[in-house]
């Protein structure tokens, strides 16, 4: 009897081990958050946001992944991947949105939720995540350079790609800022292409520099234009003579604040985008949605405002940017 016994435990044993992979099976969930590049800072940062909700989301699997350069073309391919992995969803940060829309409307059909960031064109998407409005923040950044150049004088504008939608709207969120506030600053380079790369950045400042000796203001958008344009100015050895402002990074852009080659930068923290961007993800594979005045847990994302988007979708704005300068960057470890 022993052995009869001993075949009823162990077929019990081996029935409950496979109901309980079934179970997992059925619960494991991938969620990939796709970015513009990988390897610099901000994303880098966004990448801590993402491993902490894998941390604290049992039962689902997340990464992140992009590409090597800024290239819309190697993006595309990523997401075209896991399209073919079936993932159950995609957060992307899209470099160029119009490119992803064939491909993001392919993995909607196929019942991937799809989650964009930094892209409040993109049609095809369920939920857009911008951490603020984007163009009171452009604003926001000129109203800080109009007072450091004493609201006069000629200045020029950088963005990392023509193709980012919410570069674009900063830098002409400051051109609009400009035009109504500030009649004596006049902007002689508009919205220069950096290609999201410092060493671009500083390249093109320095010929704005060189093109424009009295120039008296730079605003940047993306992270790495700022360093640029901070490497050219204290290269130049213009520090005090001209003002500089734009989307930064503490970590990156403390020596040149320091040095007063950078007069200030704003930010919103890319590990709670990354953070707000899979909680969505989630919400949506579990069947639900985010609603106006939502709570999302994170802070600058605790009083959510919900509009429609371009598509079927919507766009979830929180309250997320930090303004800092030499007097408080340090506060501040990433």
């Amino acid at each position: 009897m022993k052995p009869v016994r001993l075949g009823i435990v162990l077929t019990a044993c081996a029935l409950a081990a496979g109901l309980a992979a079934t179970a997992y099976a059925a619960t494991n969930e991938t969620i990939v958050t796709v970015v513009k590049v990988t390897g610099i800072s901000w994303f880098n940062r966004m990448d801590e946001g993402v491993k902490q909700f894998g941390q604290e989301t049992p039962g689902v699997t997340v990464y992140q992944t992009g590409p090597g350069r800024a290239d819309a073309a190697q993006q595309l391919k990523i997401i075209e991947d896991l399209i073919a992995k079936k993932v159950n969803a995609i957060a992307v940060v899209p470099y160029d949105p119009p490119t992803l829309e064939p491909a993001l409307k392919k993995a909607m059909d196929r019942g991937i939720k799809v989650v964009t960031h930094e892209a409040d064109n993109e049609k095809n998407t369920m939920v857009d995540v911008e951490a603020f409005d984007n163009s009171a923040y452009g604003a926001a950044l000129n109203d800080r350079l109009a007072s450091c150049m004493h609201d006069d004088g000629k200045w020029a504008t950088l963005v990392g790609s023509l193709g980012s939608r919410s570069q674009v709207q900063w830098a002409n969120g400051g051109i609009d800022n400009a035009k109504a506030k500030y009649p004596k600053m006049t902007l002689v380079e508009t919205n220069l292409e950096t290609n999201n790369d410092g060493e671009r950045a500083y390249e093109v400042a320095k010929e704005v520099l060189r093109k424009h000796p009295d120039l008296k203001g730079f605003q940047g958008s993306s992270s790495l234009d700022v360093i640029g344009i901070g490497r050219a100015v204290e290269e130049a050895g213009l520090q005090g003579k001209i003002c500089v402002y734009g989307t930064g990074l503490p970590t990156e852009a403390g020596k040149y604040l320091e040095s007063g080659a950078i007069n200030g930068i704003a930010f919103w923290d890319p590990k709670l985008a990354g953070l707000a961007m899979n909680k969505i993800a989630k919400m949506l594979i579990d069947g639900k949605t985010v609603e106006n005045g939502a709570n999302l847990g994170l802070p600058g994302y605790e009083k959510v405002t919900v509009s429609k988007g371009p598509g079927k979708g919507i766009i979830v704005r929180g309250q997320g940017w930090v303004s800092v300068d030499k007097s408080n960057y340090k506060q501040y470890s990433f």
